[in-house]
């Protein structure tokens, strides 16, 4: 055996399975843990004869299984790659497409009554919580939920054109 590594594979021996749950709880998967305690090892072994003088060679073998976990994480980030045209997605909307769909939305909230519009209004466009809605129209939360639920459904029952300028619209921009 190679004199520069005397010692080494005792220490390989005794701390290859706490070394595996750090990897493992490093990396999550089994297999990358193996990967990363042997590449670690590997480059502890380069330097055995500098650690093995150290108090706390474990602690080293640690910190690389870390910086190697770090480098690898970094390098499996997703890059952005710029194109010379966007992808194709889909039939964008017109400028027509988005005023009459808000036509249609403003005429459908024309048609409810004051407090369901103003709750609809507070909750969903300025999105309010429940309570701030209830405290700025002198109301009971209760009654904020009540009439966002008669509102919602009334737009759904009574708004047939606005449902399918929705959904055409959602299938537009799939």
């Amino acid at each position: 055996m190679d004199e520069r590594l005397d010692g080494f594979d005792a220490f390989v021996r005794s701390r290859t399975a706490g070394l595996l749950r750090f990897g493992y709880l490093l990396t999550g998967d089994q297999h990358a843990a193996e990967d990363l305690v042997q590449s670690a090892l590997m480059r502890v072994g380069r330097r055995w004869n500098q650690l093995r003088s150290r108090e706390y060679p474990d602690a080293y073998v640690r910190t690389t299984m870390y910086r190697l976990a770090v480098t690898g994480w970094r390098a499996r980030r997703v890059r952005e790659v710029l194109t010379r045209s966007p992808p194709d997605l889909g039939n964008p909307p017109t400028l027509q497409d988005d005023v009459d769909l808000r036509l249609l939305l403003q005429r459908a909230l024309l048609e409810l009554p004051v407090g369901q519009r103003t709750v609809l209004v507070l909750r969903y466009f300025e999105d309010w919580t429940e309570a701030e809605t209830a405290r700025a129209m002198g109301v009971s939360v209760g009654t904020v939920k009540s009439q966002a639920h008669r509102a919602l459904a009334a737009l759904r029952a009574n708004s047939a054109e606005l449902s399918s300028a929705i959904a055409a619209e959602a299938e537009s921009n799939v």
